[in-house]
This record gives C-alpha cells, structure tokens and sequence, in this order.
C-alpha cells in the first residue's frame, strides 16, 4: 500500500471519482517535478514544435482518463505513476512527430516502470553546463561541451540514467530505486560510481569540479 499524507489521499479519493479540481490540484502538486523530466527527455529536434507544456497537458487528458484505475490499485507512489504516465506520452509523441526516425536517434530506455524516452548524452551535457557556467561562458566552450557528452557516451546506459534521474530530475533515492528497479543500496551505490566514473574523465576541466553526489 502506499502511503500519503491524508489530504492527499482525500484528493487522491475525489479525483478518482471524476473531481476534476481535486486532480488539478494533485497536478498543480507535481508540475515542475514533471516539467524537469520532460525538458531532459524531450528530443531536441522536436524544440520549437512543441513544448514541456504541450506535453503536460496531453498527459493530464490521459491521467484523468486512467486515474479510477489507478486509485483502485495503486502499486506505485502517486509521483511516480504521474512521472510514469507522462514519460509514456512522451514517447508517443516522439513517435507520433519523427516516426521511424525515432531508430536511429531517439532510443527508449526500458526500466521498471516502463519505457521512456532516453536522457541522451547531448542532452545531459547541455544540462550539465547550463548548470555548471553561465551563458556567455558555454558559449565560447563548445570543445568542453564536446569532451562531456564523449565522457557521458562512455558510460554505462544505466549510469547514464541513474545521474538523469537523480541529478537533473532531482529523484530521492527511493524514487531512483523503485524507477531502476534497484534496492536503495544499489541505486545509491550505483550513483556514486557513475558521477566518481564522470568526474574522472572531466578531471582536466575544472568548471566540474561542482558535480555534487
């Protein structure tokens, strides 16, 4: 069973029956928790036709439609079926705008909680150095930009995802497990090596020396 705080739960109760405040509200709740996923996910070549609300949006139609079924059997906290349902719809609109495209450079990373758009080195890296630079000093280092989405191809896919989900989607570490499909301890573990794997190979640029566990 899942636990919630009991004014969630009361949301959680009335959405369920087709309350479609008490589902805004539960939404309203994760927004920017589920904006941060979609803008790591969401592939580059898609940017200017549609957006992170775009996005939400369509997931929201769907979370309304599948939320009784969820309520009755909640096997996963509420976040993560939020997260879950957005991803999947994520997905479909990869595929829906470039098609067989999606083979060659829009992979789909498969984890416990279902198949979702991967969170590529290129768009790790440019998450990365927003974070870590200002503007006008990304912009004069594209070689940087260069030798860390190399650092990041050189990863394990699953380090890969393990530094997305708790680095940039800001995942706790329970979160991180149950979506790997990992104990707590592992996923832990598993972190740590991947950001002590990609500060070594960075080691020669101090800009990262940020990269925080």
């Amino acid at each position: 069973m899942i636990e919630d705080s009991s004014h969630t739960t009361g949301l959680l109760a009335r959405a369920g029956q087709g309350d479609q405040q008490s589902l805004q509200e539960l939404f309203g709740q994760h927004r920017e928790r589920l904006k941060r996923m979609v803008r790591l996910r969401l592939s580059r070549r898609l940017q200017g036709r549609i957006d992170d609300s775009d996005v939400l949006q369509e997931s929201l139609l769907e979370i309304s439609r599948k939320l009784k079924d969820y309520v009755q059997n909640p096997e996963v906290p509420f976040f993560l079926w939020l997260r879950q349902m957005t991803g999947h719809k994520l997905a479909e609109l990869h595929r829906r705008h470039l098609g067989t495209q999606m083979r060659d450079a829009d992979r789909e990373v498969s984890i416990y909680c279902g198949a979702l758009p991967e969170a590529n080195s290129v768009s790790l890296a440019v998450h990365l150095l927003g974070q870590l630079t200002s503007p006008s000093q990304a912009a004069i280092k594209a070689e940087m930009r260069l030798r860390l989405q190399e650092a990041l191809d050189n990863l394990d896919p699953l380090d890969r995802e393990v530094i997305a989900l708790r680095h940039f989607e800001q995942l706790s570490g329970d979160e991180t497990a149950a979506v790997l499909g990992l104990s707590k301890t592992g996923a832990s573990s598993r972190y740590v090596r991947a950001i002590n794997r990609l500060r070594k190979s960075l080691s020669q640029f101090p800009e990262f020396a940020d990269l925080k566990k």
